[in-house]
């Protein structure tokens, strides 16, 4: 049986305690800068071990510093544009902002080294308050204001967090707004009855600070205990310009970033000054960043994308972030990309995706895509299939796209194309390590052993940009950051990626080592699956993970969302397959499902282990193999 039409390519077209206590200096895990196994920088690798450039030199200050700096080079620039709230802050202002809401951070008691969560979306108020507390010293801890009331009390307890700032509600994609009055009351009972905050539930919770971004539409006049935003950044115009020396070292923990979750419960990963400043700056380098750029940023600012690679990378090259909604919008994307003239666009697959599919249903979204001047980007966060990044050259016209990888406990990224990269290098790895960072590939089974160049295994890293650890977690800790066993000062993040590097030194992720699906004795990569399911045109979106096999004890399950109006059959994915790769590499199963029924964390990555969970349940059920 030949595949269905729906499925032709698409034609191109163009368009050591792991607890980090207030105020304690971490030592930093370094390589030394001659190392007996030192890796060749030169093409010709034969072992998979190298290191990126020793060039520029580390960053030595804290956020704050050199935040000074770029303030004073680019004061009347853009720093922060939100299209969703119409306001546009220049260095200039966003530095007075952030000083007079660390003045009324103060004013509240907040101190250095107290741990303050923020659950917001992509607005000023985020960025103004990820300033101010790195100017403070006080630690940054930011949620996902999608998180239950459960789990706000958990990240709240588990770090003993002083402080919660907070929106009166919060945005989700594609669904109505949630009002957050339910919540505070429920971590914070007496709210309506006493202006002090007491809670059983949270009992370091100290102070609530409220950014009205409802509109009016929640009320929180009765609330006591709360504080408004407004009221803690109104002392004046002499506490905007300076803010007295903190004393503060470039070592000391800044974010304490919650892991995703793909493949387990998240943990609190603890990073400093020195990681996200350096990341960030990198980054930025890497993309060749100036203060001409706009940077199109839908990417979370809760998640290291956001954060670092998005609000770090602009700010210590003086360009500007454009947020186009508080959370993810394909279509606010596209309008907010074409209105700003942005430069830069940034995205995890799922975005991309939902942007690609938007302009196929469209045609004023296809047109706003056209309009676009977009001279690079970055697609990360998870693994980015090679089609996909082919559809967005040919659809979205980002030619120059680059791939990064990382992870939370690595600030977040470790290796990373440039956009003078060739296609082929683009499309098919996730680079070469970024400055003063180390990666090697090593045997999962015998962690002491780099293995050859081309040949799988798991993705170690090294450098300034590894965590100080998870935070009150020395088990978990011990596990992913592991002492070299010749030079115990040198010390790896184990990732549990697998990969493969070649002798020009770039690597190519092929996968989740847990994730991979063992057919009959054969690795299985889902990524290979799901790039080539990507390439057929009645496929939206697709998942692939391995489940139990009688004969070959797992077998390769996909989990398709079919594009609208499609006909595609299970039948039909499983020819297209044929077509394409190797006879074990055809699904087995096919389940037919939505985007909102795949589940995901906030980032966008697609959670495996649910998937798994869901596909066992159906095949009880008895589907899957029409």
């Amino acid at each position: 049986m030949l595949p269905s039409l729906a499925c032709r390519r698409a034609s191109t077209k163009r368009g050591q305690s792991s607890a980090c206590p207030k105020g304690q200096l971490w030592r930093l895990w370094l390589p030394p800068p001659h190392h007996n196994n030192r890796p060749r920088h030169a093409s010709g690798l034969t072992t998979s071990h190298t290191r990126g450039p020793t060039a520029p030199a580390l960053l030595e200050q804290t956020i704050g510093q050199y935040f000074s700096s770029t303030v004073a080079k680019y004061g009347d620039r853009p720093a922060v544009i939100a299209h969703h709230q119409e306001t546009t802050l220049s260095y200039d202002a966003l530095d007075r902002a952030s000083n007079a809401l660390a003045r009324g951070l103060q004013s509240l008691n907040v101190q250095k080294g107290d741990r303050v969560a923020v659950s917001l979306g992509n607005n000023v108020e985020h960025v103004t308050a990820t300033f101010a507390l790195a100017k403070l010293g006080a630690i940054l801890v930011p949620l996902n204001p999608a998180f239950t009331v459960t789990q706000v009390a958990a990240a709240i307890t588990h770090l003993e967090a002083s402080h919660l700032i907070i929106g009166t509600e919060t945005h989700l994609p594609f669904k109505d707004p949630r009002s957050n009055a339910p919540l505070l009351e429920h971590l914070v009972p007496n709210l309506r009855s006493s202006a002090k905050i007491e809670s059983a539930l949270v009992p370091s919770l100290k102070g609530v600070v409220v950014v009205d971004n409802s509109k009016g539409r929640v009320e929180i006049d009765d609330f006591r205990s709360l504080t408004r935003y407004q009221d803690v950044v109104s002392e004046g115009p002499s506490a905007e310009r300076y803010l007295p020396d903190q004393g503060l070292h470039h070592d000391e923990i800044i974010n304490i970033q919650f892991t995703s979750g793909t493949t387990s419960t998240p943990k609190a990963a603890c990073l400093t000054h020195r990681n996200v400043l350096n990341n960030g700056k990198s980054i930025g380098d890497r993309l060749k960043l100036t203060a001409e750029d706009a940077v199109c940023c839908p990417p979370p600012l809760f998640h290291c994308f956001g954060c670092v690679l998005g609000l770090q990378a602009t700010s210590t090259h003086g360009a500007a972030i454009v947020f186009p909604s508080e959370c993810f919008d394909p279509l606010a994307t596209l309008t907010a990309a074409a209105e700003y003239r942005c430069t830069a666009l940034y995205g995890v697959p799922t975005m991309f995706l939902a942007e690609l599919d938007l302009m196929e249903t469209m045609p004023s979204a296809r047109a706003l895509a056209q309009m676009t001047q977009f001279r690079t980007g970055i697609a990360a966060g998870s693994a980015v299939p090679a089609e996909l990044i082919r559809k967005l050259k040919s659809e979205l016209y980002l030619d120059k796209l680059t791939n990064c990888y990382g992870m939370t406990e690595t600030s977040p990224v470790s290796l990373m194309t440039a956009p003078s990269d060739t296609f082929a290098k683009r499309v098919n790895t996730v680079g070469k390590p970024l400055p003063h960072v180390s990666v090697k590939i090593v045997d999962p089974t015998d962690r002491t052993r780099v293995v050859p160049v081309g040949s799988k295994g798991e993705v170690v890293v090294s450098g300034y940009l590894t965590m100080r650890g998870y935070w009150n977690d020395a088990g978990r800790t011990a596990e992913a950051l592991v002492p070299d066993d010749k030079d115990p000062s040198i010390v790896w993040m184990h990732t549990g990626d697998e990969g493969v590097m070649d002798a020009d030194g770039y690597v190519a992720i092929t996968g989740r080592i847990k994730d991979l699906i063992i057919r009959g004795g054969e690795n299985i990569s889902p990524l290979e699956v799901e790039s080539c399911l990507l390439a057929c045109d009645g496929v939206a979106e697709a998942a692939v993970v391995g489940l139990p096999d009688e004969r070959y004890g797992e077998c390769v399950a996909a989990f398709v969302v079919k594009r609208e109006g499609t006909t595609l059959e299970a039948q039909d994915v499983r020819e297209w397959v044929r077509g394409r790769l190797s006879a074990h590499l055809i699904p087995k199963f096919v389940f037919w499902t939505d985007p909102k029924s795949l589940p995901k964390t906030a980032s966008g990555k697609v959670q495996k282990y649910k998937l798994k969970e869901t596909g066992l349940d159906l095949l009880q059920q008895g589907k899957g193999l029409e």
